[in-house]
């Protein structure tokens, strides 16, 4: 049997590739654009989108008005927000350890997320900081545990219950402001550990060494999360619902 089907598709020998380019929100005075040409690269490009999100909630800035900056105008380089944001940014994108920063304050996208107008790091003040924009692993310890140092070289401080009003303040933008009721939904879940962290406890029910964060939910909305340690209650922090 003989068979007349024509295929007219042919294997192209090139890619076929969007030369258009994708535009983000500009930097300044600078234009962010990602195209696939190659020069400087990165791993996480969503960190650009982390920004859009950033610019459109105020999270990060909202968040850098809860803390106190005593440091001396003339010599610094970071600003509080920058670094809140260069802080956060790393842990959405799963980098949870400050040593992580040792070598993404060199990622030129990463830095233009952060808000930095010289992404590349050219312009820094000392010729051994050039070509890192980001702040180093050592800044960012002295922005996270500012309230336990007393030291010339913390220079940070924060108000607490401030930062979790404002934590919650997004959540509850989102509920419908019609509603005559709302419902918490509590729940605690497991986050094994591996190693000997710093609050690491054996928990039966989970048969594991582990975290017991609690999370807090209005319907599909999560408005609260709360790191805690295995060694309480799962709903310890919570209060019992009264008419």
């Amino acid at each position: 049997m003989q068979n007349n089907t024509t295929q007219n598709s042919e294997a192209a020998d090139t890619t076929d590739c969007n030369s258009q380019p994708l535009l983000f929100q500009d930097l300044g005075p600078r234009k962010v654009v990602a195209d696939f040409s190659g020069g400087q690269l990165t791993n996480d490009g969503g960190a650009l989108l982390l920004r859009q999100v950033d610019n459109s909630l105020g999270l990060t800035s909202m968040i850098a008005g809860c803390f106190t900056d005593v440091r001396d105008p003339s010599y610094v380089e970071h600003s509080l927000r920058g670094l809140i944001a260069q802080r956060i940014f790393g842990l959405a994108l799963g980098y949870e350890d400050l040593n992580d920063h040792q070598e993404l304050r060199r990622d030129p996208v990463f830095a233009a997320a952060a808000g930095k107008l010289d992404p590349l790091g050219e312009s820094r003040r000392l010729p051994g900081d050039r070509g890192n924009a980001l702040a180093a692993p050592c800044t960012l310890n002295r922005l996270e545990p500012g309230n336990d140092q007393d030291t010339r070289a913390h220079k940070f401080t924060f108000d607490a219950e401030q930062i979790e009003d404002t934590l919650l303040t997004p959540g509850g933008r989102c509920l419908n402001k019609h509603a005559r009721e709302i419902i918490l939904d509590f729940d605690a879940t497991d986050d094994p550990l591996h190693g000997d962290q710093e609050g690491a406890f054996f928990n039966a029910c989970h048969d594991c060494c582990c975290y017991l964060p609690l999370y807090c939910f209005i319907g599909d909305i999560p408005v609260w999360a709360q790191l805690c340690t295995s060694d309480e209650d799962a709903s310890e922090g919570t209060e019992p619902w009264r008419k």
